[in-house]
């Protein structure tokens, strides 16, 4: 028998503290709290499972092991067993204490995380999830939906007939020309995965490709309207949701945002709305069986990533923080390159997946895993282990753009991780 509980943790950074990892001006105010929720999975006579999303922007190298070695060791599993993952709005924390380790040998102190607040955040997370086991609850079946989300998601990546990018739709577009080109490569669907003890709902984990940022670098906290409309749809239902961002490294809302005017209560209706429409398309199943599945791999850094340049890039740019952190993240990633980076699956009965991968992906990967179990209802939560920075594809660094000057790792990284998805998703039997 499957049993299920939840666990809950606030997240907020204090006032002051940096945001995703000093790009962004410090924490000035806090307008929506942020929360750790997570999922335990028990079955039986197996460790459990544990699912976790963060509101944070992204968390990285040693801090990702180090939430998956405390919320196992919280409810009794092994890290490998744990995925954590944020949702990625920018306005949050983007906690990585070896690269500020780094950082603070050239003096440059508290610019990508203040003090040991996210030690304590991550603690109490691991504390919540420990109290959670008390209230296990049975579960019989599994429920999967989906629907389209109205007028969000847009391709950033605008090609040329040249075949290079032309032109980039940011998280705003002021330019008409820019939002007025096509939608191009996206997922529409807003997917859901719900767990039941007869006809009682335990939870709803949504699944969708976007950033989630409508407004950034205002020092102004929030979830954003993914974390919004999540909260709105908790507190309907009465139920824990949680909610995870697919493949978006190259997914905005720019299309459909002007800058004009603030669209985040507009997104957040069309988000909710969205997952309204995916949970009334349910179909349940009894729950027959349950396999957890772990690729581990490593992704080559860039191949002019180089120690000795990136520390004197540091030394001599004291004056610009963004360039400072930046650089102390990739050598980071680059000094534990050889560490493995975990790909997992949960598969529930033989037509339900749901893939966690690392990094900003793009979405070429999140419609990889569709096409490879088209048998199946797969759902791709992205922004595990940012380490990686972006995961483009390797056709990206001749086309150019934002991504490739921003992705940690190479384009030979591309082969890597559409073969771990392939091996996660690809069970003869369960």
């Amino acid at each position: 028998m499957l049993k299920l509980t939840t666990f809950r943790s606030d997240i907020t950074p204090p006032i002051d503290h940096p945001l995703c990892a000093g790009w962004y001006p410090p924490a000035e105010s806090v307008k929506d709290r942020l929360y750790a929720l997570g999922v335990i999975l028990v079955p039986d006579d197996e460790l459990p499972i544990v699912l976790c999303a963060l509101d944070w922007a992204e968390l990285s190298n040693g801090d990702y092991d180090r939430w998956r070695s405390d919320l196992a060791a919280a409810v009794g599993t092994s890290a490998e067993r744990v995925a954590v993952h944020c949702i990625h709005a920018h306005d949050t924390p983007w906690p990585d204490r070896d690269a500020q380790n780094i950082l603070d040998k050239f003096g440059c102190f508290d610019l990508i995380m203040a003090g040991d607040w996210a030690e304590t955040a991550r603690r109490s997370a691991a504390t919540s999830a420990a109290s959670a086991m008390v209230g296990l609850r049975s579960v019989s079946h599994v429920g999967v939906g989906e629907a389209q989300v109205d007028r969000i998601a847009s391709n950033r990546r605008i090609m040329g007939e040249d075949g290079r990018i032309k032109a980039v739709r940011w998280t705003k577009s002021t330019d008409a020309s820019i939002r007025n080109e096509p939608e191009g490569l996206i997922d529409p669907m807003l997917k859901s995965v719900s767990f039941w003890d007869g006809d009682s709902l335990l939870t709803t984990l949504h699944y969708y490709a976007v950033h989630p940022t409508s407004k950034d670098g205002t020092g102004v906290v929030t979830p954003e309207f993914v974390g919004l409309a999540r909260n709105r749809r908790s507190e309907e239902q009465g139920i824990p949701n949680l909610y995870f961002t697919g493949c978006a490294g190259n997914i905005t809302a720019g299309k459909f945002n002007d800058g004009v005017a603030d669209n985040r209560d507009l997104f957040t209706g069309r988000i909710h709305d969205a997952m309204v429409a995916s949970e009334e398309s349910m179909r349940r199943s009894p729950i027959s069986s349950l396999r957890w599945a772990v690729e581990e791999i490593c992704l080559p850094p860039r191949e002019d990533l180089d120690e000795a340049t990136l520390l004197s890039e540091i030394a001599a740019t004291a004056s610009s923080p963004k360039v400072e952190s930046k650089a102390a993240l990739m050598l980071t990633y680059l000094r534990r390159r050889e560490s493995p980076i975990p790909v997992t699956c949960l598969q529930i009965n033989h037509d339900v997946a749901i893939v966690h991968l690392p990094g900003e992906t793009f979405i070429e990967y999140q419609l990889h895993a569709q096409a490879v179990r088209p048998d199946a209802f797969v759902a791709v939560a992205g922004y595990g282990d940012l380490g990686t920075g972006y995961i483009t594809l390797k056709q990206s660094f001749s086309e150019g753009g934002y991504e490739p000057v921003d992705a940690f790792v190479s384009g030979e990284s591309e082969a890597i991780l559409r073969h771990a998805i392939e091996r996660v998703l690809r069970v003869t039997s369960i």
